[in-house]
């Protein structure tokens, strides 16, 4: 394999496929409530980025069941399943409401863990202390929102934290010895194609297990879209195979010890202003990612040696 894939090192480490299944608890995120602003990131509209079966008006269980069901018919091959809390920022709580949803979801009988989409200001030791304690019996992952290590861009964008709020998040959650995975958004407003590339030497330095991946996509309504009408030439924007180049170039510069989750997203289409690269699926650009490097004779870390 010319990059590290975190589908294998999953199926390596515990024998078996994992599917993840979408969960909405309820929560919600700092810079929607006011605690650190409002009206979110400028990218953001949660329906956009998580399934129909998944809303918070039914039950934990009633939502995994639908959501096996579901991937029971798309990925027939998935063995076990992790209870996936994505929307908005799931640790965002008290350590009790947090104790309640992983228990509720821990308690079907085909989840073998939990994974919890949330933001590197959402996190604090009693949080971590619980969450290693929660990894000696079953399976924990927290994903944390990076999206930019440039602080410009993250103010620009409504994150509502700087980077070094990253770096101590995901330096402490090392330190309890708890998986982890970095997000990381390409496109962003203000970012050039040499700032994008530049990232990876910081998170090289980073103590991560994965990382996902995912090109700017302009969600319709959304603050970002204004932003582009208004200012396109801020925007840097890649045509399908442009991106694919520009992807490779960066795993060159990533260390091989990090495993690549995801390296595009895909928004479906009623959401999104356009849709450059056509309505082609994620699984098919993987397989033109896999024919470019081959064609290139790249691998993940190329650079680095």
């Amino acid at each position: 394999m010319r990059y590290s894939s975190f589908t294998g090192y999953f199926k390596q480490k515990y024998g078996c496929r994992l599917q993840k299944v979408v969960i909405d608890a309820g929560f919600t995120c700092p810079n929607r409530d006011g605690a650190c602003g409002l009206g979110g990131c400028t990218y953001c509209d949660n329906a956009a980025f998580h399934p129909s079966y998944s809303t918070p008006d039914k039950s934990i269980s009633q939502q995994i069941d639908e959501g096996i069901g579901f991937h029971k018919v798309r990925y027939r091959r998935a063995d076990r399943y992790l209870a996936y809390f994505q929307p908005y920022s799931n640790t965002y709580a008290p350590v009790e409401r947090l104790r309640q949803v992983c228990s509720e979801a821990l308690a079907h009988p085909d989840v073998c863990g939990v994974v919890l989409g949330t933001r590197p200001d959402c996190i604090d030791e009693e949080k971590l202390h619980f969450f290693s304690e929660l990894s000696k019996r079953c399976i924990v992952m927290l994903e944390y929102g990076i999206e930019s290590c440039y602080d410009s861009t993250l103010l620009r964008i409504n994150r509502g934290h700087d980077f070094q709020c990253a770096v101590d998040a995901v330096n402490a959650t090392s330190r309890y010895g708890i998986e982890q995975c970095a997000h990381i958004m390409f496109g962003l407003p203000g970012e050039t194609r040499e700032m994008m590339l530049d990232e990876a030497a910081m998170i090289n330095r980073l103590p991560i297990r994965s990382l996902k991946f995912h090109q700017l996509q302009i969600v319709k309504g959304t603050a970002m879209e204004r932003e582009f009408n208004e200012h396109p030439q801020d925007f840097v924007k890649w045509t399908l195979p442009e991106y694919i180049d520009f992807f490779i170039d960066f795993l060159e510069r990533l260390d091989p010890k990090y495993y690549v989750e995801r390296f595009v997203s895909e928004v479906p289409p009623r959401y999104v202003s356009d849709t450059p690269w056509g309505l082609i699926r994620n699984v098919e650009i993987l397989r033109m990612l896999e024919r470019r490097m081959e064609e290139r004779d790249s691998r993940q870390g190329r650079l680095l040696q």
